[in-house]
């Protein structure tokens, strides 16, 4: 919540078929047998290899699931009937046909694009002098102040200006109000301490809110955003805090990566000849 703080068919089948990697090359046909002792299975005499069971093991790792025996046969199983269902629709020259043709185009594409990202990444590293300079405009661009603030959240306007009627008798029950009432799952246990933040990560009606309020002051009508009616008290303030380079090095290496391969292609889209061919728009249904 802004700064506060495949379908399942029968027998799961068609789950069975959408592994990232296959056993048919881009242009449709079965790939090619792979020597024995590189296979780690074969569907009607054609091979699963080793190497690509090995790659969607790694991108399941990715995903916190466990290289271990179950997993690699779950996969294996997977391929296999994929494979195998690959291997009807070859039989049937649906590999020929014009749409799936496209398909298997643009998934070649997709994949060669993604490989030059990750060689470019890989081989064009963030040096120190990159980061000290995108750090230093990021420092400059940091100006004004933060925040510490808690807050009530609920649905209905009568409900928050019934909280701050109690909180004008009592401020110090805005903890126990937030743990009673407040909507916002974030901050709700916490008595609706929202930490140290930067107003302009807020909501625009939230932010302006909370820059207007003094230390220790809670706002006396309640501030309507797209989640609902807030009640917010101001506990504090201080000039904006801009971490160290080395806390947020991670971060600004892969921002300064992506400005790098940014500017890259569009270079590439300047020197290269693009010929936009303008289609008519389908023609819109008629008034009845």
């Amino acid at each position: 919540m802004m700064s506060i703080k495949s379908r399942i068919l029968v027998a799961s089948a068609a789950s069975l078929l959408t592994l990232s990697a296959c056993n048919a090359d881009e242009s449709g046909k079965a790939a090619a047998p792979v020597a024995k002792d590189a296979a780690a299975a074969t569907v009607n005499g054609t091979a699963i290899s080793k190497n690509r069971v090995d790659l969607l093991v790694k991108q399941r790792a990715g995903m916190g699931q466990p290289d271990n025996a179950e997993t690699r046969k779950s996969i294996i199983d997977q391929l296999a009937m994929q494979l195998l269902v690959s291997q009807e629709a070859i039989k049937k020259g649906l590999d020929k046909t014009p749409e799936v043709m496209d398909q298997i185009d643009l998934t070649r594409q997709s994949i060669l694009a993604n490989a030059f990202v990750q060689d470019y990444i890989k081989n064009t590293p963030v040096n120190d002098d990159m980061l000290k300079a995108e750090y230093d405009k990021v420092k400059a661009q940091m100006t004004g102040s933060e925040y510490k603030a808690r807050h009530i959240l609920v649905e209905k306007e009568a409900d928050a200006k019934d909280i701050i009627a109690k909180l004008k008798k009592d401020i110090k029950s805005f903890e126990k109000l937030a743990k009673e009432k407040s909507k916002d799952p974030g901050s709700k246990a916490q008595g609706g301490d929202l930490g140290w933040f930067d107003a302009r990560s807020m909501v625009p009606e939230f932010g302006a809110a909370v820059a207007k309020l003094g230390k220790g002051k809670f706002t006396e009508e309640p501030v309507k955003t797209q989640f609902g009616y807030h009640v917010i008290m101001l506990e504090d303030s201080r000039p904006l805090q801009v971490p160290p380079l080395e806390q947020v090095k991670p971060g600004l290496t892969q921002q300064v990566q992506q400005q790098n391969l940014k500017k890259l292609v569009d270079d590439m889209k300047a020197k290269a000849k693009i010929e936009i061919v303008d289609t008519p728009a389908p023609a819109a249904a008629s008034a009845k």
